[in-house]
């Protein structure tokens, strides 16, 4: 009897242990991040994703042309806003959604899409809230891990290896 209930104990703190280093998403190989800002509208946006690095890989074969993109690696990365927003001249109504992006030589296109809470390669056009398109920049410097900024003015950042992608938030 003393030793199953060793065996179960042992057993319980293991699978604790394997859980809760799961549960950790700053261990990851595409860690966690967020960013936010309150605009001078008073609306309250953010942008919580994950991280992926280039690891010598070239921006053709990270975000392939004409193809959905998941803008990001594991859950869905999310957009947030407090209130409507304007984004590139149109409206977004308030709340959560998933950011895709259709990456081009010439444009990309950037997906708000109503479905928020999942895992970041499922993908359904007609939950689409918004799309917009924009041009794409080289950035000004290197950026191995993929990163997102929003300044006070609203100009929102995605900024990966070489190529840097703006929209206006207002």
């Amino acid at each position: 009897m003393k030793k199953l209930f060793m065996l179960t104990l042992i057993t319980g703190l293991i699978t604790s242990l394997n859980v809760s280093a799961q549960q950790d998403k700053s261990k990851r190989p595409s860690p966690p991040a967020k960013v936010s800002q309150i605009l001078s509208s008073g609306a309250d946006i953010s942008i919580d994703y994950s991280r992926p690095s280039v690891k010598g890989r070239s921006m053709t074969q990270l975000t392939p042309s004409g193809k959905v993109w998941r803008t990001g690696a594991n859950e869905a990365t999310v957009f947030e806003t407090s209130k409507d927003v304007k984004i590139e001249g149109k409206t977004l109504p308030a709340g959560k959604y998933s950011v895709y992006t259709i990456p081009g030589e010439n444009e990309w296109t950037i997906i708000f899409n109503k479905t928020w809470k999942q895992w970041g390669t499922v993908y359904k056009d007609t939950e689409d809230a918004l799309r917009i398109t924009v041009k794409p920049d080289k950035s000004d410097k290197f950026v191995e891990m993929m990163t997102f900024d929003i300044n006070k003015g609203g100009k929102v950042s995605l900024t990966w290896a070489d190529t840097q992608v703006n929209f206006k938030v207002k």
